[in-house]
């Protein structure tokens, strides 16, 4: 037991202390429960949520798809926008940056742009609620729920211990590709007439990819100019990051390299498909019209 206590008192100061003073009192960042039962509901509406839908006709969201699409373009525009300009105005480094927890204009910007990241991946759970409300439940992978529910999940620790320094780096990578990616969702949901032009779905599943070994080099680079940045967080970033690699990897051979059946109507970018509207979903619609009209 005397040899326990040490033990624990270590770990405890290693991994917890200290936690980032200026976030404690922030939305969220009190206590790690909202996030965990905002997580849990999550995972509670992916498993009740296609069976409240078995029975019922599946929404149609046009509008609200283009709406939430092009909101996070702009939400992601300018998380982005505020971690290039705060990070360039603080002499960031892109090979080493410690935390800086002073109460600096730059570090306390750098620091409410990753909250509104971490937030951010809260609200895109609404991805996964929108495809159940569609019955696109073929859309609710593995790799979709796995993405959606620990990005939201693990970054609330990010913000609460290292909401700066080295962290800087993912939340901007990810969400000028984020900028990019709600685009084309955004495109697809106004419908086929213009999903016939989108032909670079396959690109942004790579740039994925890139973005995957440009973290972990990253994150190797960090390491081996033994940054003063917490160890344990870089081998959990690598070793997350590689999961994702071999999650997304086989998304692309399954999906653009195996041999092509028949057309589903999917708009699978990364993943986590296009929240657009299908043409599957055309033809309910204009189905629905001729029948008000008296047609069959």
């Amino acid at each position: 037991t005397s040899h326990l206590i040490p033990s624990l008192s270590y770990i405890f100061s290693y991994f917890v202390l200290p936690v980032d003073k200026r976030v404690e009192n922030w939305p969220l960042m009190q206590s790690p429960w909202p996030t965990l039962c905002i997580s849990t509901l999550y995972l509670l509406f992916v498993w009740l949520g296609p069976k409240w839908m078995k029975a019922r006709e599946p929404f149609q969201m046009r509008l609200v798809l283009i709406v939430y699409n092009f909101g996070m373009v702009l939400l992601n525009l300018f998380i982005f926008r505020e971690l290039f300009t705060a990070s360039y105005k603080a002499g960031y480094s892109y090979i080493c940056q410690s935390v800086d927890y002073s109460d600096n204009v730059n570090e306390v910007r750098i620091a409410a742009a990753l909250w509104w990241y971490f937030v951010s991946k809260g609200i895109e759970y609404l991805d996964t609620v929108f495809f159940i409300l569609r019955k696109k439940n073929n859309q609710v992978s593995f790799l979709h729920v796995y993405h959606h529910c620990t990005m939201f999940t693990l970054w609330w620790i990010g913000i609460k211990w290292v909401a700066g320094g080295q962290a800087f780096f993912g939340a901007q990578l990810n969400s000028f590709i984020h900028v990019i990616m709600y685009s084309y969702y955004g495109l697809t949901a106004f419908g086929p007439w213009i999903q016939k032009y989108l032909w670079w779905k396959r690109y942004l599943t790579m740039l994925q990819l890139v973005q995957f070994f440009v973290t972990i080099g990253h994150t190797a680079m960090s390491l081996y100019t033994d940054c003063p940045f917490p160890k344990w967080m870089h081998w959990a970033l690598i070793a997350y990051t590689i999961s994702f690699i071999f999650l997304f990897l086989n998304f692309y051979i399954r999906t653009y390299n195996e041999p092509k059946k028949a057309n589903t109507g999917k708009t699978a970018v990364n993943g986590i498909s296009a929240n657009g509207v299908n043409k599957s979903e055309k033809l309910v619609i204009e189905n629905g019209k001729k029948q008000k009209n008296g047609k069959a």
